[in-house]
């Protein structure tokens, strides 16, 4: 029986996907927990148990997690990539649109008229008047599961759209409309766009990835969209860009004080994944990728080690290993089991940067003794043994 910890609420649906024979569900709580299903709280000063073997993030950031130290302690962190893609691209384009036609401001005023409101609006609404989105140029950066449906809807919506992401993938290049313009130039795109819209994970290189020195080459009164990351723009510099007038409004689904203080500024309360249904899709996908690992040891939309997975073979005892990508390690491995008796009817071996993962089915006689003995060879982080009937044994080298 698996012990999961909830540190956020899942709809009653995703809830059913816990099979009541194989899971126990718990309230934050990590002492006993084999996995951890979590949103937006910080655990970042957390101390894991040696049970803990795995943690699903409903969502697709993980800044909130400590993903290294989770590596080194065995522990996979998955993620939910593109489960709230279309609430974060609809979100986008009423950010565009609140950028454009001043939208937020004219409610605000209108807000405060207290007498003659017809004769009033009439006579005021020309201070926010407009540009249309059709005809303007649209600067996508990242055309990753958001970025490529933002691209799409801008052509769609009669905008001029160029897109750069130097680490695109297949899929989403294939997604992409061929009315979208690729760029390799960066500064292409700044020079030519009357709207920009951050589409990228925050990471050392996209810290402050919009500053001052490239702000100076867009257009005078260009708009910037950030709806991904804080931290991949300069705060102060985006500042003095609105203050001087070069950049003509920002809309953030990441307020700050600065930004909140700040003139031709709407902060929304990160709310690009709230919506019913990709809370849903984001905790359903989370969920499924938690229970095949613990009940199969398959990895897929791992943050810290490699998608790995392999088709059970029948009548097989299952040993998963996670372990430091180093050279001699599945020799180790096998030399292990095979001293023991062991045989392998089948296996696969994945790696990614400095960890990788072995899923190992066998059959002959599994016990302490011999899963002792391949803990202890240098490398490995952890041994999960799934049995014939989901019974699970784990382990975890310190």
């Amino acid at each position: 029986m698996n012990k999961v910890a909830l540190f956020c609420k899942i709809p009653k649906e995703t809830l059913n996907l816990f099979s009541e024979e194989k899971y126990t569900l718990i309230e934050q709580e990590t002492s006993e927990a084999d996995g951890i299903v979590m949103r937006s709280m910080d655990i970042h000063d957390m101390k894991f148990s040696k049970q803990l073997k795995a943690i699903a993030r409903s969502g697709a950031g993980v800044n909130n997690i400590p993903i290294e130290r989770c590596a080194e302690e065995g522990i996979v962190v998955f993620n939910s990539p593109g489960a709230n893609s279309n609430a974060v691209c609809e979100l986008t384009f009423l950010g565009l649109l609140m950028s454009s036609r001043k939208i937020i401001d004219s409610i605000d005023w209108t807000r405060n008229i207290e007498k003659n409101v017809v004769e009033s609006v009439e006579r005021g609404k020309s201070k926010f008047v407009g540009p249309e989105l059709k005809g303007k140029t649209l600067g996508v950066i990242g055309l990753g599961n958001v970025g490529h449906l933002v691209a799409n809807m801008g052509v769609k919506l009669g905008m001029e759209v160029i897109g750069f992401d130097p680490y695109i993938s297949v899929k989403n290049a294939l997604a992409l409309s061929w009315d979208v313009q690729y760029t390799s130039d960066i500064n292409e795109l700044y020079r030519r766009s009357d709207y920009i819209t951050l589409h990228v994970p925050y990471s050392d290189e996209t810290k402050n990835y919009i500053n001052k020195e490239n702000i100076k080459l867009m257009k005078d009164g260009v708009k910037i969209l950030n709806l991904a990351r804080s931290g991949i723009i300069n705060d102060d510099d985006l500042i003095e860009a609105l203050e001087s007038g070069k950049v003509g409004y920002h809309v953030s689904d990441l307020p700050t004080e600065k930004l909140l203080a700040a003139k031709n500024v709407v902060c929304i309360p990160h709310l690009g994944g709230s919506t019913f249904e990709a809370e849903e899709n984001c905790a359903e996908m989370a969920v499924t990728q938690l229970t095949e690992y613990l009940e199969r040891g398959n990895i897929t939309n791992s943050v810290n080690f490699p998608d790995c997975s392999m088709d059970r073979y029948p009548g097989t005892d299952r040993i998963v290993v996670l372990n430091k990508n180093i050279p001699n390690m599945i020799g180790q491995m096998t030399t292990a089991l095979a001293s023991h008796n062991v045989n392998i009817i089948g296996m696969v071996n994945k790696s990614r940067g400095d960890y990788a993962c072995n899923i190992i089915d066998v059959v002959g006689e599994i016990n302490e003794a011999k899963l002792k003995e391949l803990e202890e060879h240098y490398g490995i982080l952890r041994v999960m043994l799934i049995r014939q009937k989901t019974e699970q044994k784990t382990n975890n080298i310190q």
